[in-house]
């Protein structure tokens, strides 16, 4: 710990909080007040994916058999060439708007969304079950037993501990984490009818200020906290890896966090208990993520891309009125990047592959070859 935490308080002593510059550091506030990460679909791009869908359905592809060279879609490669830096190089938040969702059936909307993910990136698998597309909706009392929890623990609300898969696939709040993927990427079939914004933060700029504040909790988030595969991977709670919070590597960023596993791998007792340091830079990194947060409402036909490298998201709490055809409905794509950054040799544990431009990250089988 003596020499990551040496680093981080040399960086405060010999910069200025925002040490880490550029378009990725940013605060709500900045975002609220700028369109850059905002783009539309023309007409004539909707007109292409289209013509491309016809061409799908017409050799009877279902939508996970889709690669890129079966989604041909040469008008939208600026746009593609766009986003992709603007992810990896820019604020690292996308919002592309226009998709006329009402025009298609979600067998058809699948398709799209996928074909135009398979040009973007790479689909990684999303859990265990090798699901390339997850539809995120409130799925009900049942999401525990279905996609797991811990028994023996309970929640605030006297509940048992949800796994981090089966919160998302209710309607509560999450807290500001990120998912396993360069990049995680939502379409909006359907809105709630109250709440379940998007609530997004730039994680280097959550750094930069903890490193401003409190240099010595910044030390700690840079080395290992214990994390479990309980959930997504395995069945285990025990079954627990470390991983640092906050890492750099060639010059470029990247933060994995997510405080359900690592209150998962402490539940199980499998690990020794948190010192007083880590839980207290655990809940300075929360406060300044809702300090530096601002919101993203997605309406139908919305794409929301966020790097999760330089970003975290959460999600407001939702209530559905299915009489009036509002009961959320999202399709939630992980994409590999292209032009993805490289990560330090301990993130192996979580991402297989750590250098530029390898196909990385997801749960379960592996990547699906997408040309």
């Amino acid at each position: 710990m003596w020499r990551a935490r040496c680093l981080v308080e040399n960086y405060a002593a010999a910069m200025t909080p925002d040490q880490i510059e550029g378009p990725c550091a940013w605060t709500g506030s900045d975002l609220v007040r700028s369109d850059r990460w905002i783009r539309d679909l023309e007409p004539e791009h909707i007109g292409e994916l289209e013509s491309a869908l016809s061409s799908v359905e017409g050799r009877g592809l279902e939508w996970d058999e889709i690669i890129a060279e079966d989604f041909v879609v040469p008008g939208l490669a600026l746009l593609i060439e766009d986003i992709r830096h603007e992810l990896e190089d820019g604020c690292g938040v996308l919002k592309l708007r226009g998709l006329p969702v009402e025009r298609f059936t979600e067998d058809q909307l699948r398709k799209i969304y996928f074909g135009l993910g398979v040009n973007i990136g790479t689909p990684v698998h999303q859990n265990r079950r090798g699901e390339l597309m997850r539809f995120i909706r409130d799925e009900g009392a049942g999401v525990g037993a279905n996609y797991g929890q811990i028994e023996q623990a309970t929640m605030a609300d006297g509940k048992p501990f949800l796994s981090s898969y089966a919160r998302t696939l209710t309607n509560g709040a999450l807290r500001h984490h990120t998912d396993r993927t360069d990049v995680v990427s939502l379409l909006c079939v359907r809105q709630a009818a109250i709440g379940g914004s998007s609530t997004i933060c730039s994680s280097v700029s959550v750094m930069n200020q903890m490193v401003d504040r409190r240099p010595d909790l910044a030390a700690e988030l840079f080395e290992p906290y214990y994390r479990s595969r309980h959930g997504e991977e395995s069945d285990n709670a025990d079954d627990v890896y470390p991983l640092p919070i906050f890492g750099m590597q060639d010059g470029r960023f990247t933060s994995h966090f997510s405080l359900t596993y690592i209150e998962a791998a402490h539940e199980s007792g499998a690990v020794p208990r948190l010192t007083d340091s880590q839980s207290e830079a655990l809940a300075l990194l929360l406060e300044l993520a809702r300090e530096l947060s601002f919101e993203m409402t997605l309406d139908p036909g919305d794409v929301q891309f966020l790097n999760s490298h330089v970003t975290y998201h959460g999600r407001s709490p939702f209530e559905d009125d299915p009489t009036a055809g509002r009961d959320r409905l999202l399709m939630r794509l992980w994409l590999c990047m292209p032009n993805n950054r490289p990560l330090p040799e301990d993130h192996r544990v979580l991402w297989r592959h750590v250098e530029s431009g390898r196909v990385r990250g997801g749960i379960g089988p592996g990547p699906v070859d997408a040309g």
